[in-house]
């Protein structure tokens, strides 16, 4: 009995299966669809995401359990190292079961956490991984639109996961309670709830917390053993904690928890707004209160006085929030809210920037040219051929060591045509390369001059492209 009161009750009451998951029955459909279907399905990898709590890594578990796939799992306090990804999650999803199951899933837990600088070559790592598996691959994630996993969320599909009402956490909470033999009054139980702010996984730990070792819990016991807890917002979180807000106050709270600078929180309610409210009156007023606020951030911009702020903030918080008199019953509807446009279309034009550059780079090398004439000369031309010749194009491609992305750029339309090209000339250059040597290489091993050796097409339209820089 000791030691089952030292096991964390998240763990002993963990869903064994789909029944005993807390709601998210659309989630639950969706990714037993998408498993059931496998591997005819149009992106190889679900991402989860939804707040914290809300059951993503138990629902898979519970799968796994239910319809008894080995489950691969790398969690938060897992090594996030390309090596680590490589051999732990790449290994397992190219190899057999070494248990004897005939199914197997990936598990990436909380990618979001990933870091660019600590954990350099992890996101790599994963692309690789989802472009090679041959088997699924699930990852969660409680901010899927992290700028740092731009390179991975055109792979997956998205499944969302709502927060859990209070409903249904409470009647989770008493049936622990009742499992426990622990007499729990229900301002304690709603006590708990409010704290944890739709969090599952909190509220479990709460209550063990204040229940272990004890046979009743109130109250009063329960807020002497638990300090408030603070807790960031992700942007779905913020918008609906402004637009559902009664008081001002409340509304320039959400403004100290949320994951978003004032910036992003402006763009964000743009967006989403008139997905809010419907009255156009109301939608009128928010916008007005969101315009002023932009004036009074483009002043802070223009003279350093940052006096001016709090004015901001009041006007796309509080005055957003309060817009709804003539349907207040909008600001309580849930909403399926769109991620900014704008920084979509500005993250998408920032990658084709970088792709550009990376290009013309790679052309100033081999051509012996500036990266302006690579720009401004040898891209246009490399465009009309592209469009024009795919067959030549590939060869082009593969004689300058063009990555994929590079041609998917210069390609346009005929994309999918050059890249079977290419990938079957290079194919066909390993096969003849492993036959004189008698020994396998791998793509990246492969010396350009030995390149140039097998493929004197190649050869010939660079020079046909390093001719254009006497133009």
């Amino acid at each position: 009995m000791n030691y089952e009161r030292r096991i964390p009750w998240t763990v002993k009451y963990r869903p064994k299966n789909l029944m005993e998951v807390v709601n998210q029955e659309e989630a639950k459909a969706k990714i037993v669809e998408w498993l059931s279907k496998w591997p005819n399905v149009s992106k190889k990898a679900l991402l989860l995401y939804g707040p914290p709590g809300c059951g993503k890594t138990s629902l898979v578990e519970a799968i796994a359990n239910e319809y008894v796939y080995e489950l691969i799992e790398m969690n938060a306090s897992d090594f996030r190292r390309k090596t680590d990804i490589e051999r732990i999650a790449l290994k397992a999803s190219t190899s057999h079961s070494l248990f004897g199951f005939s199914k197997k899933i990936v598990l990436l837990d909380e990618i979001d956490g990933i870091s660019v600088r600590e954990d350099e070559g992890a996101l790599e790592a994963i692309q690789e991984l989802i472009e090679k598996t041959n088997i699924p691959v699930i990852m969660t994630a409680n901010n899927p639109w992290d700028q740092n996993l731009r390179i991975l969320r055109n792979l997956a599909e998205f499944v969302q996961f709502r927060k859990l009402t209070k409903t249904d956490m409470r009647g989770l909470l008493m049936k622990i309670c009742k499992a426990e033999k622990i007499v729990c009054s229900e301002d304690a139980i709603n006590y708990i709830i409010e704290r944890s702010e739709g969090d599952l996984r909190a509220a479990i730990n709460d209550l063990q917390s204040v229940g272990e070792g004890s046979s009743e819990v109130t109250l009063e016991r329960t807020k002497l053993l638990l300090r408030p807890r603070d807790k960031e917002k992700d942007p779905f979180e913020t918008l609906r904690s402004i637009f559902s807000a009664n008081y001002a106050w409340q509304a320039k709270a959400v403004t100290n928890q949320t994951q978003l600078d004032y910036e992003q929180l402006k763009m964000w309610l743009e967006e989403n707004i008139p997905l809010q409210y419907t009255d156009l009156e109301d939608l009128a007023r928010a916008f007005d209160s969101l315009s002023r606020a932009d004036l009074y951030m483009g002043r802070i911009v223009k003279t350093g006085d940052w006096d001016l702020l709090s004015y901001a903030i009041d006007l796309m918080t509080a005055g957003v929030a309060l817009s709804a008199k003539n349907n207040s019953k909008d600001k309580y509807r849930w909403v399926k809210y769109n991620f900014p446009q704008r920084i979509l279309k500005a993250s998408g034009l920032k990658e084709v920037r970088s792709i550009r550059d990376d290009l013309a780079q790679t052309l100033a090398q081999h051509l012996h040219v500036s990266t302006s004439i690579a720009k401004s000369e040898i891209i246009p031309l490399l465009k009309t051929i592209f469009s024009t010749n795919p067959l030549k194009a590939a060869k082009i491609a593969l004689g300058l060591g063009f990555t994929e992305r590079m041609i998917e750029y210069l390609a346009g339309t005929n994309k999918s045509t050059i890249l079977e090209y290419y990938r079957e000339l290079k194919k066909n250059m390993l096969l003849y390369y492993q036959s004189k040597h008698s020994k396998p290489v791998e793509n990246n091993e492969m010396h350009k001059k030995e390149v140039d050796n097998l493929n004197k097409d190649s050869k010939k339209e660079r020079d046909l492209l390093a001719f254009s820089k006497k133009r």
